[in-house]
């Protein structure tokens, strides 16, 4: 009888070793090996894998010859979900959903199948929770179309056989953590359970034309769990983010083979699920202080979206020897950089004093356009100076204290003119694609960081 061997599998990437090691030498992460046993003796993998290959060349297909027609995805009924996935669910792909516990991840998974069921049969395949439990989150949810069919098992072979036996349009499986395959001797939830029914449903998935979508829990670094092979095996990624005790959740897409990964969707949680937010901004927006100092409305794009939300910047003076600097939302490398502009360029000094910045509503602003507002609260609270609520700025900073231009200024004033904002201070390299006639907003061309300084009345 061959000897059991056991490997240590790195859980961030799947790196296998024979020994333990404190730092993975594939992805550098430390303390990531996990011990395993192995699926099978080195001497039978061999032997079985010393075969003679197919010969494929009849597979061989001509591209011309490849049917792509106009319906090859499902609209989910969901718009914002929709706009993440790039259009709609494409037909034959593997779609992984992750986001932390009671984040909403089945909740809008079974919100779907009330559209789909329309026209399409859904199977729902739960390793977590028994048939009359999901019977109770539907009836709460208002699901009760005819077409759901709801399958409670853990054996991912026998899932995977049943799709494709039953051949439902649309299948779900929630979740992946729970799902193994029996031939391989580590329990549910292990780099190589996960990995390997992860590639069996990918299979699955693309020889049936039936897309699959799958629940991943996130662990405590805020990464999917499993191996980062996983995420290389699906189509898509999608993260589910948002505070627990926040009613607001924004969903993001991290791969996207179909689609844009700058997309996103913002929800609100109720009591009868989660529904969508069609204008962010306005929800960014609510509950704006008035007549304080240390706040700026910045405009961002995140994708084809161009999205308002608020600044708000607070300087102390600090009990410290070395001031504190606190960020959320926002790169906090970044933020460093906009105070030593200001220090050198303007004079503003900030070396006593403790810098909070904070985006409200639980946004994050990673584009550049973002430097402007942030300096603009920074002046505002350190001078005391209110900033006008109707204004809102955008603009990259140079380390010279120039505003330098970005992309898609149009559609930035229109969202700002939308909102009904009466100023906006926009980079002057950029007036050049626009014309200020066009636009009922008063348009302010700021050069350096002290034309922008200027419009703060």
């Amino acid at each position: 009888m061959a000897k059991s061997k056991f490997v240590y599998t790195c859980n961030q990437c799947g790196y296998e070793s024979t020994k333990w090691n404190g730092k993975c030498p594939s992805c550098g992460a430390w303390n990531s090996f996990e011990e395993e046993l192995a699926e099978a003796p080195v001497g039978v993998r061999s032997s079985a894998s010393s075969g003679a290959a197919p010969d494929l060349s009849d597979s061989i297909l001509e591209l011309e010859d490849i049917g792509a027609d106009s319906d090859v995805r499902y609209d989910t009924g969901i718009g914002e979900l929709n706009r993440v996935l790039g259009g709609g669910l494409v037909k034959g792909s593997l779609v992984l959903l992750g986001g932390e516990p009671g984040i909403g991840k089945s909740t809008l998974l079974l919100q779907i199948c009330q559209f789909l069921g329309e026209d399409h049969s859904v199977l729902y395949v739960s390793g977590e929770e028994s048939a009359r439990q999901i019977k109770l989150r539907a009836q709460r949810l208002g699901v009760d179309t005819e077409n759901l069919y709801i399958l409670t098992a853990t054996d991912a072979e026998a899932i995977s056989q049943t799709i494709a036996s039953s051949a439902p349009d649309i299948a779900i499986i929630d979740s992946i953590q729970t799902m193994s395959i029996s031939r391989i001797a580590s329990s549910a939830g292990s780099i190589t359970q996960v990995r390997e029914c992860t590639n069996l449903f990918m299979h699955t998935a693309k020889n049936q034309e039936i897309p699959i979508i799958i629940v991943g829990h996130v662990n405590k670094d805020g990464a999917i769990a499993g191996p980062k092979v996983m995420e290389h095996i699906v189509d898509a990624v999608l993260y589910f983010e948002g505070e627990r005790h926040q009613s607001y959740r924004i969903l993001r897409a991290v791969k996207n083979r179909f689609g844009s990964t700058n997309e996103i969707g913002v929800f609100e949680m109720i009591d009868k699920g989660l529904r969508e937010v069609d204008n962010p901004s306005q929800m960014l927006l609510e509950g704006r202080p008035h007549n304080v100092s240390g706040t700026c409305v910045a405009c961002v794009m995140e994708g084809s979206r161009p999205i308002l939300a608020e600044v708000q910047a607070l300087a102390a003076k600090t009990s410290y020897s070395a001031p504190r600097r606190m960020v959320t939302g926002f790169d906090f490398n970044r933020l460093n950089i906009i105070i030593a502009v200001l220090e050198k360029r303007l004079g503003i000094f900030m070396g006593s004093l403790d810098v909070y910045l904070n985006i409200v509503g639980g946004f994050r602003l990673d584009e550049p356009a973002g430097d402007l507002p942030v300096a603009m609260a920074l002046y505002s609270g350190i001078m005391d100076k209110q900033i006008d609520e109707q204004l809102v700025a955008f603009g990259e900073i140079g380390l010279g204290g120039e505003i330098r231009s970005v992309s898609h200024i149009v559609q930035r004033i229109r969202e700002a003119e939308r909102m009904g904002f009466r100023t906006c201070v926009v980079p002057r390299q950029s007036m050049s694609s626009i014309d200020p006639k066009d636009y009922d907003i008063e348009i302010i061309p700021a050069g350096t960081l002290k034309q922008a300084f200027a419009a703060i009345k």
